[in-house]
């Protein structure tokens, strides 16, 4: 049997969302026929809205009408916008105990000696700033295979997963104190990643971000090789020097195996890009299946992007351990309006035109969509961008909604995988933590068969259930973790997309 032509999220829901693209006269529930043709993952109301009334998805407000909308109307920017209402914070009233497996799961990983579990195995080459980029790039060139000739440096040592340079556009000409503080919080984390087996950080040696300070203030001593080129005599002398390095410490790198470890060694990144209307019935709710057994089973799964929470947040301090959690998630949120209106923004502009163009209309309706990702577990602390996730759980981090920036605070924290949800077809990847692509829509996942790892669609389709999806989910990060090369990898996408939160003017 076909499933319905829209999917209906909650029995007090005033707009279904359109499973395909319908025409004129399809049925949609409670006597409503479509007055207009509707895209697949839009909106349709099935109640009349007055002008100021509530347009509720997901059981929760996405927005107010802008105009009258009349029953089997498309329900999108031009009738819909934001609006102020009451938010009951209920703090930790629906916080539980959490349901552990009786027999938590495993994985093979890569035990570092400082009893930390990887999940890869790097070399990495950090900078300080952007003019040491192109030498930390000609280092980790020099261990690439040659795509003509086939030669592989590193053919001897198959254990290494790779030599990469994570690069960036900042590091001087900037402000000596937050902004230069949340840097080296965030090269820190990346210096310490158990995905690295041993890290150069290249410098030039005149930058704001110095070298010394850095590894004074992150406590990197003795762990990284630290070079400048300004004292390393130049280019050419600096790149044999890492060259050498990497070659010297190749052997030691090598000398890893893997070894059955459990899913409390595991934190994952939860993300999402290029989202659409599927996103919030499919792949998100179905990864937040997936969180939750991380969660049962010992691990820890970190929420980001504040500003894709923005609207949602009185669902998440419910389930806050305490009231000084919930408390600074709301902190997050005042410092954001504060942000944006400084900027001359607003929350609302942060759904973009891809969002949009999918059937998204407000940061309200994005947000409820995005927090499907972490399940439905206790939120047992909110740290700051790049800071450690310490505490074992759901996790909630402040980061910027732009997914590239978020998922390098996420992954500086600690995550040793990504799991990355979208709708448009995002082609994301990360190093030195693998990261999965979970598609949200059949079309899009045939489309892009050779990015997406799974196809989220089958619940949009009805031919799966939110459930069985997010087990599949959890199989799947079990094996990527264990080695099993995601789609990202077989491009080797990821270095090019590490990029720090820049807070603060470019003097």
């Amino acid at each position: 049997m076909n499933p319905p032509a829209v999917i209906r999220l909650h029995p007090d829901d005033t707009v279904v969302i359109a499973r395909s693209s319908l025409l004129p006269g399809v049925s949609v529930g409670d006597n409503t026929v479509t007055k207009a043709r509707i895209m697949a993952g839009h909106k349709v109301a099935v109640r009349a809205h007055a002008p100021g009334d509530a347009v509720r998805r997901y059981g929760q407000i996405i927005g107010f009408a802008t105009q009258p909308i009349a029953p089997g109307e498309h329900v999108h920017v031009h009738n819909l916008g934001m609006g102020d209402f009451d938010k009951d914070y209920a703090w930790g009233l629906d916080a539980r105990p959490t349901d552990y497996a009786a027999t938590p799961a495993t994985f093979m990983g890569i035990r570092r000696p400082d009893g930390r579990v990887a999940t890869r195995n790097y070399i990495g080459i950090l900078t300080s700033v952007n003019c040491s980029a192109h030498v930390a790039d000609m280092v980790a060139d020099a261990f690439k295979k040659n795509p003509f000739t086939g030669h592989n440096p590193l053919a001897d040592y198959p254990n290494v997963d790779g030599v990469v340079a994570l690069t960036h556009k900042t590091g001087c000409g900037m402000t000596a104190h937050e902004p230069l503080t949340l840097l080296r919080r965030t090269l820190g984390g990346y210096a310490r990643h158990v995905n690295f087996s041993h890290v150069v950080m290249v410098g030039l040696g005149c930058e704001v971000n110095q070298l010394g300070g850095l590894m004074t203030e992150q406590k990197l001593a003795g762990r990284l090789r630290a070079m400048d080129i300004q004292d390393m005599g130049g280019t050419r002398k600096t790149v044999e020097a890492g060259i050498a390095f990497v070659k010297e410490v190749l052997a030691e790198s090598n000398q890893v195996r893997r070894e059955a470890m459990p899913v409390s060694d595991l934190t994952i990144a939860l993300q999402c890009g290029g989202s659409d209307g599927y996103s919030g019935v499919s792949a998100n709710p179905a990864l937040g299946v997936a969180s939750d057994l991380i969660v049962r089973h010992g691990g820890t799964v970190i929420l980001s992007e504040t500003p894709e929470t923005y609207g949602a947040e009185h669902l998440l301090t419910r389930r806050a351990v305490s009231r000084e959690v919930g408390e600074k998630l709301v902190g997050l949120m005042r410092w954001w309006e504060d942000y944006t209106s400084k900027q001359g923004a607003e929350m609302d502009s942060n759904p973009s035109p891809g969002n949009k163009a999918g059937g998204l209309t407000t940061i309200l309706e994005k947000s409820l969509g995005a927090m499907a990702k972490a399940g439905s577990t206790n939120l047992v602390d909110v740290i700051g961008y790049a800071e450690p996730a310490t505490a074992r759980g759901f996790v909630f981090m402040d980061t910027p909604g732009y997914d590239p920036v978020a998922a390098t605070g996420q992954v500086a924290g600690g995550a040793n995988m990504v799991c990355f949800t979208t709708g448009r077809g995002s082609v994301f990847g990360c190093k030195p933590a693998p990261s999965i692509k979970l598609a949200t829509n059949s079309a899009m996942y045939r489309r892009m068969e050779d990015d997406m790892d799974i196809n989220c669609g089958t619940v949009a389709d009805g031919s799966e259930s939110v459930a069985e999806c997010g087990q599949r989910i959890f199989e799947l990060m079990l094996r990527t973790a264990s080695g099993e090369p995601t789609r990202s990898e077989s491009f080797d996408c990821g270095a090019a997309e590490f990029a720090p939160w820049v807070l603060g003017a470019t003097m």
